[in-house]
């Protein structure tokens, strides 16, 4: 199989390769493996190659992520940061979150997954992390975030709040996102909570 070599550029490129096995996937993620600036996902025989990661996604999801922290830390929530670790079901699906935490207790599986969607691609990003039941996956894309909890009959469901944290409203962390300081960002974040 032949794939398309990605230029470095500051925009965010994607591949997507249908009729892919499971063999023929492992056998890609070994050759990348060094390359940190590759991300891979795979969900039932189609593989998304997305390179590089840009500097907006890293932003986007630094800020989230510290956003979040500072929330569970001045609540007192005990957290578990697990960032962007592969989660896979074997033969079927492989994906690697932007960030993920498990909540009150350090779990096998985190209970929320962060996704920060640049470039859309193919593969429903949802799917991905269905065969280990995460409870949430959030998705943050165009400066909106949609959260997505896992129903009692195995389907992921759009929420208004996520279920660990039902007084933070998701529209408030937008506004922090947009801050263009990081760490005023959070700052300020912090004293609105306090307040």
């Amino acid at each position: 199989m032949s794939i398309p070599l990605v230029e470095q550029s500051a925009e965010e490129k994607l591949i997507t390769l249908k009729d892919v096995s499971w063999e023929q996937f492992k056998g890609i993620e070994a050759q990348l493996l060094d390359n940190h600036n590759v991300r891979l996902s795979y969900l039932s025989g189609m593989l998304e190659i997305m390179s590089p990661i840009g500097e907006e996604h890293e932003y986007v999801k630094r800020t989230l992520g510290y956003l979040l922290e500072a929330y569970m830390r001045e609540l007192g929530i005990r957290f578990y940061g697990r960032g962007g670790y592969t989660l896979e079901e074997p033969g079927y699906a492989s994906g690697t979150p932007d960030e993920s935490y498990s909540i009150g207790t350090k779990k096998e599986v985190p209970d929320i997954v962060i996704e920060v969607i640049i470039t859309s691609g193919t593969i429903n990003r949802k799917e991905l992390y269905k065969p280990k039941k995460v409870p949430e996956v959030w998705f943050w894309k165009s400066n909106s975030i949609k959260i997505f909890r896992l129903s009692e009959q195995g389907e992921y469901e759009e929420v208004e709040r996520s279920g660990f944290f039902p007084n933070l409203d998701p529209s408030i962390l937008l506004k922090y996102i947009t801050i263009p300081d990081q760490y005023d960002a959070v700052q300020q974040f912090i004293q609105d909570i306090r307040n």
